[in-house]
């Protein structure tokens, strides 16, 4: 399974940054974002890049030889709604692509070559939209692996400067900070941000934090007010761009992992409490506050996207299907259904690799299980968090849309402006 980062060349320095941006972002091609792998596994007991993933050990298999490629690679930004998309094996052959919208579910026309080691889109690509390919592949004696990308195409508002999340018209909880990711390395960050404006219809001071060379975020001292209304209003060489979206109502849910229970909140009231289950203590869950960064009905779920294999290379579990998945982490902290445990587990034994684990059924099609109803009640922007875990080590502010780990004082020192 590929796990590559997004990489990027530094070729931004001092004043020319803001006009280099400017023109690749209008040049319509690709730029791209620092993001995690693009596909959860597990993140052992030291903080490190790595995924997370069920606690369940399927039967394993042993390691394909193929070796898929996916173009744009995961965790691109700006693609053009023309620009090839394509995915490749080496040593083996495709045996199943396909690449799907994932707000919608709706899928985009592919073709494969004759000889069945190439795929390439051929259906019509919609702006501002995000998609993800799934491969499957298997090689000459039939063992398979898999591979998944995330891609983003462009959006006139949201790539004039850098790629600019949330999306222009979207609406997201709460804790859904601005996040701004540039395809180079931004030097005069002074000079940059001062061409972004953030403000709130709620009145909340705005700040910007940058948390390196290519991320700058945006956020209030406290999450923003419900209902309120964000405007980015970014500039460059005479020209404008309005990102704007619209915070919804506030959704805050606290994992406690002694307890084994999620209390869900909202507006400020408690709507539901639901049995958990957590990071074991050899792989314990992050505390913290996190936020709901993408959501899948169903993901893969692989041990070896993290090196967690036996002496052969075999991983330690490979799920095809993990349901009702929300990612937390950059680094791939998960809050998922999980079909694979007992019902005794839920509620009083914390068995995960550091997810957090919600009671479902296979396929994720009863509506009245809890990873169910937490997926259906939750949207990207929500706050998770989690407390009373093992786990010594610091959630990092700026592993995901963590941001609200970082006390205020220290945020706005982040600033090239103040």
């Amino acid at each position: 399974m590929i796990t590559a980062r997004a990489r990027r060349t530094r070729l931004m320095t001092g004043a020319g940054a803001l006009g280099a941006v400017l023109a690749l972002s209008a040049l319509g091609g690709t730029s791209v974002a620092a993001t995690g792998d693009d596909a959860p596994g597990s993140r052992p007991a030291a903080q490190s890049p790595a995924t997370q993933s069920p606690p369940a050990q399927p039967p394993t298999q042993d390691v394909s030889d193929a070796r898929i490629q996916i173009t744009p690679q995961h965790g691109t930004y700006g693609v053009g709604v023309d620009d090839p998309v394509r995915v490749t094996v080496a040593d083996g052959t495709l045996t199943k692509v396909t690449m799907t919208a994932v707000a919608t579910g709706e899928q985009v026309a592919g073709a494969l070559s004759a000889d069945g080691t190439s795929w390439q889109a051929t259906g019509p690509l919609q702006r501002a939209t995000r998609y993800q390919i799934a491969a499957e592949a298997q090689d000459a004696e039939g063992r398979a692996v898999d591979s998944y990308a995330t891609i983003t195409t462009t959006s006139p508002a949201n790539d004039f400067l850098g790629h600019v999340s949330p999306e222009d018209g979207s609406t997201v909880g709460v804790g859904m900070p601005v996040s701004v990711s540039f395809p180079q390395a931004i030097r005069d960050k002074a000079a940059v941000e001062s061409e972004f404006q953030v403000s709130s219809s709620s009145g909340q001071q705005v700040v910007g934090h940058w948390f390196n060379d290519y991320r700058l975020d945006f956020r209030p001292e406290s999450y923003w007010k419900a209902g309120s209304t964000v405007t980015v209003r970014m500039r460059a060489h005479g020209e404008e761009r309005t990102v704007t979206f619209k915070v919804g109502r506030s959704q805050v849910s606290t994992v406690d992992a002694r307890t084994k229970q999620m209390t869900v909140q909202r507006d400020g009231k408690t709507i539901t409490t639901v049995p958990i289950t957590s990071g074991s203590p050899e792989h314990p869950t992050y505390n913290g506050q996190m936020v709901i960064s993408e959501k899948y009905r169903q993901i893969r779920m692989n041990a070896a996207t993290v090196g967690l294999t036996d002496k052969d290379g075999k991983p330690a579990y490979n799920i095809a299907a993990v349901p009702h998945a929300m990612r937390l982490t950059d680094s791939g902290t998960f809050i998922h259904g999980n079909y694979w445990g007992a019902d005794s587990v839920f509620g009083s034994v914390n068995t995960s690799h550091g997810c957090v684990g919600l009671k479902d059924v296979a396929g994720g099609g009863d509506d009245r299980q809890p990873a169910a109803w937490f997926f259906d009640n939750s949207m990207i922007g929500d706050v998770v968090i989690v407390k009373n875990s093992s786990d010594t080590s610091k959630l990092a502010p700026g592993n995901g849309y963590s941001d609200w780990n970082m006390p205020w004082s220290q945020w706005v020192a982040g600033s090239a402006t103040r």
